[in-house]
């Protein structure tokens, strides 16, 4: 009897035991769902500050990235134009460089083309002269003198544009053919005629048609028309012999001169 009263009692203990578990277990549960749910908010906004993070990184590296495309673009655009302008302003001084070398090499051709046309009419019309003369045929001066100023006017022209080497033959050749126009004036007071006409046929044919030829191969030589592989041989030598038979030739022409106004 006792024994299941106090079996009894304790029943009602057990099971506001329990009511009272109850409460204190929903109170956990609460708490720890709240806790849960904090951490996961917690959880939440720090992934979402790290893709904040990112979003920020990656807007960053696109405006970067947009300025140095533009930069780089201007930057880019600007060199390949200076180039471009280089290139042309290049182009443009080689193409007036080499207008100016034809222009120049066109003047000297022309140049060049009437020294060898002047120099070729004055000996042909010395040499006709003497022809004329020894046939007893009426010798033009007036010939003779138009073809000789021709010369000396480019020969004159020719002087401060001829280079050094071309100037040298040049000149040597004018004193040849002044000399040759000595030899024609004096035929007539010639003391012995006929050897004054062999003297100076042979001097036109000879020495005074070498030298015209020479300068012709010079002048083409310079131009680079014809190179000659012996030509500073061929020069040296055509050079030689024209020199010594003109001062020979003036020095007979002087003494001849010298007995012609020497009083009987």
């Amino acid at each position: 009897m006792t024994l299941h009263i106090e079996a009894e009692q304790l029943r009602p203990s057990l099971s506001s035991s329990r009511y009272w578990m109850a409460p204190r277990m929903g109170s956990l549960s609460v708490a720890w769902c709240g806790r849960a749910a904090f951490d996961r908010r917690g959880a939440a906004d720090s992934q979402s500050d790290e893709v904040g993070d990112l979003v920020d990184v990656t807007t960053l590296a696109v405006a970067l990235i947009g300025v140095g495309g533009t930069l780089g673009g201007t930057l880019g655009g600007a060199l390949l134009s200076q180039r471009v302008t280089r290139e042309q302003n290049q182009r443009a001084d080689r193409e007036r460089a080499e207008d100016r070398h034809d222009r120049a090499q066109e003047a000297r051709r022309d140049l060049y083309a009437r020294l060898n046309t002047t120099a070729r009419a004055y000996r042909v019309a010395a040499r006709d002269s003497v022809r004329a003369a020894e046939r007893g045929e009426t010798v033009e001066p007036a010939v003779l003198d138009t073809a000789r100023d021709a010369w000396l006017e480019q020969y004159s022209s020719a002087q401060m544009a001829l280079p050094k080497y071309v100037h040298e033959i040049v000149s040597i050749l004018n004193g040849a053919l002044g000399v040759g126009y000595s030899v024609v004036k004096q035929l007539p007071n010639s003391p012995d005629p006929d050897e004054s006409y062999n003297r100076a046929k042979a001097w036109f044919s000879g020495p005074m048609s070498d030298g015209v030829y020479l300068l012709r191969v010079t002048l083409r030589h310079d131009l680079g028309v014809e190179v000659e592989p012996d030509f500073e041989r061929t020069c040296t030598r055509i050079l030689a012999a024209l020199d010594s038979e003109r001062r020979s030739l003036e020095r007979l022409l002087a003494s001849e001169q010298a007995r012609a106004t020497r009083p009987a």
